[in-house]
């Protein structure tokens, strides 16, 4: 698998997994199969993923408990990132919270259910505009100073609140929304290749662009592969610090993602994909 280095000391491997989808309907409540969500959470170790994104508001809880009923104790080269930054009143339903209370109480309560000391990743979920970010930011400085947290990364910011955070703390990876179909954070991504920054795309297939969407069903077809594998494939291709967490509560599914990391595009492939972008 094409590789990555966090932080410059944190080796993993460019296709990761999300843990997202293996929590209940409207990432709520337990999943319906438990067994099948340890499962996939086995299968993706045993397939090389050693870089796993959840968050304290999948489920919420559910997802961080899941990750350590299946695999604690850690495999050495496991690399666990979770969030901290949104509440769950209901299924489907996401507020924001930058507070530095909630934070310390998710955090703590992430370390609890994770079974670790410290956190390799830490991400803000959302800075909240209710709440000053000097306020966020500086409760993040103090936790990884107080060593809960080795390594700080934000999502869906722009490349000034990058700038702003880095007053605070080293940013090391950046989660924004971001696809072959919808490439608005494209000068963030760039920002981070140019500051060794790891860049995290979540829904890696935008799906709104109907003429993308004939052409990427066309290519796959051409190539025998899934629309998904394309669009992963894709990201692999477009930037080397890009990291991949596409999710699923399926092995066959997990699988399927996975294999996206053994497509390869050609030159002229990847010019027809450039131009896919709404």
């Amino acid at each position: 698998m094409y590789s990555f280095s966090i932080a410059g000391e944190m080796n993993v491997n460019r296709m990761g997994f999300g843990a997202m989808r293996i929590t209940g309907k409207g990432v709520f409540g337990p999943p319906a199969d438990k067994k099948a969500a340890l499962a996939v959470l086995k299968r993706a170790v045993e397939l090389g993923v050693n870089f796993i994104d959840t968050a304290d508001s999948y489920g919420p809880a559910v997802s961080e408990e899941l990750i350590a009923e299946a695999l604690y104790p850690y495999p050495k080269d496991l690399v666990i990132a979770t969030k901290g930054g949104l509440e769950r009143p209901g299924p489907d339903v996401w507020t924001q919270n930058g507070k530095p209370a909630h934070l310390e109480k998710v955090l703590n309560g992430s370390l609890q259910r994770l079974k670790l000391d410290t956190i390799d990743l830490y991400q803000l979920h959302r800075i909240d505009s209710k709440v000053p970010a000097e306020e966020t930011f500086a409760f993040l400085q103090k936790a990884q100073q107080e060593g809960k947290v080795r390594h700080l990364g934000l999502s869906e910011v722009n490349v000034d609140q990058i700038k702003h955070a880095q007053q605070f703390f080293k940013v090391v990876s950046v989660q924004n929304k971001y696809s072959v179909d919808n490439r608005q954070w494209e000068p963030v991504l760039q920002y981070c290749l140019e500051n060794e920054i790891a860049f995290i795309p979540w829904y890696p297939l935008n799906a709104g662009n109907v003429k993308a969407q004939s052409i990427l069903q066309a290519l796959a077809g051409r190539k025998s592969i899934s629309v998904h594998q394309l669009a992963l494939s894709w990201l692999l291709h477009h930037s080397p610090n890009i990291l991949l967490i596409p999710g699923t509560s399926s092995v066959a599914h997990l699988e399927e993602n996975i294999a996206a990391a053994n497509v390869s595009l050609s030159h002229d492939e990847m010019i027809e994909l450039e131009g896919l972008s709404a």
